[in-house]
């Protein structure tokens, strides 16, 4: 069973208890999802089935909306509710225009610290197990863009926005920075992922209703869940070079116009699809191929 089925992740459970359970309906071994959602969090979360788990890199690597409520004025571990609190806060001060400069300030290609709490690892160990041991390290900042901040709501202390974003972005992680701006703390209290390239809530399956009827007929291609990505046609006589790992020089491998370190769908000259390719100055390569 090969393919990528969209489901809106409830509210509760972790990223890994929705592979499992689509584990159990469709009796595929190979289950992976493509970005990880917290349990407190709700929303698309794209889960790749068979061959389709090979792309999860590059299916997970387009943009992002997402719709959060945080609450100015008080500071967690884990930059969400269900931390423990650090530090209180007086908000009564605090003005709409002033959270609105501040958010807008956030607009665009931006570094950010990532969370303590999160999965990222370093020296080989996972920042959270480090931070449940009570151990806190310096993280590097990344960089991550912010495209648009819209449909901004303010009943201090409270604010709920829309978030368009960049693949590594963490909202709780922006939350908190908005708080810190404002010298007051911040902490996530709700995140629906509304959004996750070319995945949308709108056209998502509830979890809880799920069975392999329903997994089959919502489940969409490898080639549709790349339609991020523009194409490369192979001409008839280069697809054996190309998925034997040969970089193709000759500019007569494809009529298609491609540009350098950009990341293509590549198909032969049947319009079978083969993988994922890319451009180099050693040649046109094959990334991924999902012909093995």
């Amino acid at each position: 069973m090969n393919g990528v089925i969209n489901i809106n992740k409830p509210k509760g459970i972790t990223s890994f208890d929705v592979v499992y359970k689509i584990k159990k309906i469709s009796g595929e071994k190979k289950i992976g999802h493509t970005g990880t959602l917290d349990p407190l969090a709700t929303g698309v979360l794209p889960i790749c089935l068979g061959k389709s788990t090979k792309l999860i890199d590059y299916i997970m690597s387009g943009k992002k909306k997402y719709r959060v409520k945080f609450q100015l004025g008080i500071v967690t571990d884990t930059y969400d509710s269900e931390g423990t609190i650090l530090e209180e806060h007086d908000t009564s001060y605090i003005t709409k225009e002033e959270v609105l400069h501040v958010i807008n300030s956030f607009k665009g290609d931006i570094m950010q610290e990532p969370p303590m709490y999160s999965a990222l690892k370093q020296n080989g160990v996972r920042l959270y197990e480090l931070a449940r041991k009570g151990i806190e390290v310096e993280r590097e900042k990344r960089p991550i863009s912010i495209f648009n901040i819209e449909n901004i709501e303010i009943d201090l202390p409270y604010i709920t926005m829309d978030v368009s974003c960049s693949k590594g972005t963490y909202i709780r992680s922006l939350c908190y920075d908005i708080g810190k701006s404002l010298n007051v703390g911040a902490v996530m209290r709700e995140l629906t992922r509304m959004a996750s390239e070319p995945f949308d809530i709108k056209d998502s399956v509830d979890l809880e209703s799920l069975d392999l009827e329903t997994l089959l007929k919502h489940m969409i291609s490898s080639e549709e869940a790349l339609s991020m990505y523009e194409s490369v046609i192979l001409e008839e006589g280069y697809e054996k070079l190309l998925i034997n790992g040969v970089k193709l020089l000759d500019p007569n491998f494809t009529k298609s116009f491609f540009e350098l370190d950009e990341i293509y769908k590549v198909y032969n000259s049947k319009n079978e699809f083969l993988g994922i390719g890319k451009g180099t100055n050693q040649g046109f390569k094959l990334l991924k191929n999902l012909m093995e």
